[in-house]
């Protein structure tokens, strides 16, 4: 399968994307315990499509389409957290429902019973005023950009 260098680096950043972030969520929570909460399910579900979706465009033709769809899906997960972000920040009411992990091997119930209730209303870790939500929106609305343009823009050989 023959890809153009624009394709192919749109390919490449729709399988790093989501891989680096999906990497930065699961060594917050494990690393530094900062466990997600309902929402921040639901931005990490569209990168691990984006991610399948690269690995297809990879075997699968036409790998611009389905770069596009990955490009698609990491603005979505974006989208999730801006609405997140916007809850954090007391933009807009969201859910009113609350998340909590069980660890395998544990008592179910008595995991469930002591474990901290993680709020999706309040953002548990920020960097200059930006919450891990809104550096998702930030990050993943530059790349699916990124590779939108890449996916659009006519190649350009050099003689």
């Amino acid at each position: 399968m023959s890809e153009t260098p624009n394709v192919r680096l749109a390919r490449q950043l729709a399988l790093a994307v989501p891989a680096l972030l999906l990497a930065g969520a699961y060594v917050g929570q494990y690393a530094f315990g900062l466990f997600p909460c309902e929402m921040c399910w639901w931005q990490r579900w569209p990168y691990f499509v984006a991610i399948a979706l690269g690995l297809g465009a990879s075997f699968i033709g036409p790998s611009r389409i389905w770069t596009a769809f990955a490009g698609l899906a990491i603005l979505t997960s974006g989208l999730i957290g801006l609405f997140h972000a916007g809850v954090e920040y007391g933009w807009w009411e969201g859910i009113t429902g609350c998340a909590t992990t069980v660890l395998a091997g544990d008592d179910v119930l008595e995991s469930i019973m002591n474990a901290p209730i993680v709020r999706c209303d309040q953002a548990p870790w920020d960097l200059l005023g930006v919450s891990l939500a809104g550096w998702n929106f930030l990050i993943s609305a530059a790349a699916a950009g990124v590779i939108l343009w890449l996916i659009g823009r006519k190649d350009v050989h050099v003689i």
